[in-house]
């Protein structure tokens, strides 16, 4: 099977990399801050580059393909279904339960998508409508209700920047526009002596996501706290298994998808959860445990999910 071999090849160079950031954790190279400097170096700076220098190069109406109703509709009911288990079963405090909501709706369309979809899927510029609308719904979404209900209070002003204040989505946003520009008027407006070095920082974003992840497996204990295993368990299981089946029923039913657009629709659905929801649990103090468990069973375990659906559909 090609495409399972492709996948397999494409795993093996993103399993390598983070192989080389776990060993570079474990034997101390670049100290204690090392991790820290490549995820802030590779969120603010060269994913942001990568973005642009990606979707400014993309025909605008391919950026907005219709397979971002399935992203979205996949996410809303897992996320949904979470909630719903919360209440029959875990009874986490609604701070928790957002944690647990966003856990298994949120995908990491950054550290593990845009490998993936550069290696596996051949088009990185899959990950950009997910990446889209993930920071200007289901963020301002999220960090609202955490507001509510712990502080009391949400406040306006926070929750409209929110978007702002995300480099990966500003980045995104300028490609698009550049994007959209070139199909106006009919030329690239960006001048090479600009656009290369861009492109040219761009170009480290993938290497050194990859590798701060390899740093952030040296250490890990996870699944420590009891209270909240079975809610992780449950989250793990709504994100890669039943986030990409029903990604699937979307697309074969629904939207009428078949051949590579079905294969990306279905494979994107099987990426682990977003760091990013872990960043916001620190932020407000909440489900911190909660939202490392899942993010890291949710990745060690997404490669499998990944390969059976290159198996059958690729």
């Amino acid at each position: 099977m090609p495409g399972l071999l492709s996948a397999m090849q494409g795993f093996c160079v993103i399993g390598i990399v983070i192989l080389v950031g776990y060993i570079t954790s474990r034997m101390q190279i670049g100290g204690p801050t090392a991790q820290m400097v490549l995820n802030r170096v590779s969120f603010f700076v060269s994913s942001p580059c990568l973005m642009f220098a990606i979707l400014s190069k993309e025909p605008i109406f391919e950026i907005f393909h219709s397979s971002i109703v399935v992203a979205f509709l996949s996410a809303l009911a897992v996320g949904a279904a979470f909630l719903i288990l919360n209440r029959l079963f875990f009874h986490l405090k609604a701070a928790d339960a957002t944690i647990g909501a966003l856990n298994s709706l949120y995908l990491n369309s950054n550290n593990i998508g845009l490998p993936i979809a550069t290696y596996i899927l051949g088009n990185p510029a899959l990950v950009a409508p997910i990446l889209v609308m993930q920071q200007a719904v289901f963020t301002p979404i999220g960090l609202t209700v955490l507001d509510v209900t712990t502080k009391g209070k949400a406040s306006a002003k926070e929750i409209v920047s929110q978007p702002l204040h995300q480099p990966l989505l500003i980045g995104s946003l300028a490609g698009i526009i550049v994007s959209a520009v070139t199909a106006r008027f009919g030329f690239f407006p960006i001048p090479n002596f600009l656009f290369d070095p861009i492109s040219m920082i761009g170009d480290s974003a993938v290497p050194m996501i990859l590798m701060a992840f390899g740093m952030s497996l040296y250490g890990s204990a996870p699944m420590q706290n009891r209270n909240r295993r079975d809610a992780t368990i449950a989250v793990v299981a709504l994100k890669n298994v039943a986030m990409p089946v029903i990604a699937f029923l979307l697309s074969y039913f629904i939207m009428g998808f078949r051949g590579a657009t079905l294969y990306a629709c279905v494979v994107l659905a099987a990426l682990p959860t977003g760091q990013n929801v872990y960043n916001y649990a620190a932020r407000y103090n909440v489900g911190l445990d909660f939202a490392r468990d899942g993010i890291l069973i949710s990745t060690i375990t997404s490669p499998i999910v990944i390969a059976v659906v290159a198996a059958l559909l690729s």
